[in-house]
């Protein structure tokens, strides 16, 4: 932090370079957490020295005594890796303080012109590339990495409880098949018995009928 007041720097940044996960035709970005340590209003404005490969949001603003905001800076998507992974940009974040009850409308043009005699703070950022699979990884990254191995824990038990539903389904039908050829096996066995029954009965009064038709012996 380069500060012309020689006293405690109005404002704290967090952290104190600008750290991205550099990967190919992917957008990145790292936030800025700036605190105001002031009992004053203090305006801030943000510039880059590549412009066109960074967009800043918000990239100015006011922020109330003692309160805080957050940064976001995203580095657009870029078309080829820069030489051995180096970057040269900067960034440059300025800082004043403004009447109370000031609102980032309310700011003149002039407000980080240290041209009118007005105190300005300056924080000089640096940025850093990294590649996806190094240890500078962002919380972000961390946090997207469990929360994808989550979703395949859940869709892998997802799998098993559908498996053992298809299962339990598999071995109802099974019992069903079970219970109807035994059910058929009995109806088939009493049919069978009948005709049997209907067949010693229909031989027995044939027999019958030929003794009763039969002549008698003198």
């Amino acid at each position: 932090m380069t500060t012309v007041t020689g006293s405690k720097p109005i404002i704290s940044v967090h952290p104190d370079e600008l750290k991205f996960i550099f990967e190919l035709e992917k957008q990145s970005f790292c936030d800025l957490k700036v605190t105001n340590n002031t009992d004053q209003n203090v305006a801030f404005k943000v510039k880059t020295t590549s412009p066109k490969k960074y967009f800043v949001r918000p990239n100015t603003g006011v922020i109330h005594p003692w309160d805080s905001c957050v940064i976001r800076v995203t580095l657009q998507a870029q078309r080829e890796y820069p030489p051995d992974m180096q970057c040269r940009d900067k960034f440059l974040l300025q800082s004043t303080v403004v009447p109370a009850n000031s609102e980032v409308e309310d700011l003149p043009q002039d407000t980080f012109n240290k041209d009118n005699g007005r105190v300005i703070e300056e924080c000089k950022l640096r940025v850093v590339y990294a590649s996806p699979n190094s240890s500078h990884a962002s919380g972000e990254d961390v946090y997207s990495a469990a929360r994808t191995s989550l979703n395949a824990l859940k869709r892998v038990k997802e799998e098993r409880d559908a498996a053992v539903r298809q299962t339990q389904q598999l071995q109802q039908e099974l019992e069903m098949l079970k219970k109807r050829r035994l059910q058929n096996s009995a109806g088939g066995f009493s049919f069978m018995f009948v005709l049997l029954v209907a067949i010693i009965g229909i031989v027995l009064g044939f027999l019958l009928k030929l003794l009763l038709s039969s002549p008698t012996s003198a």
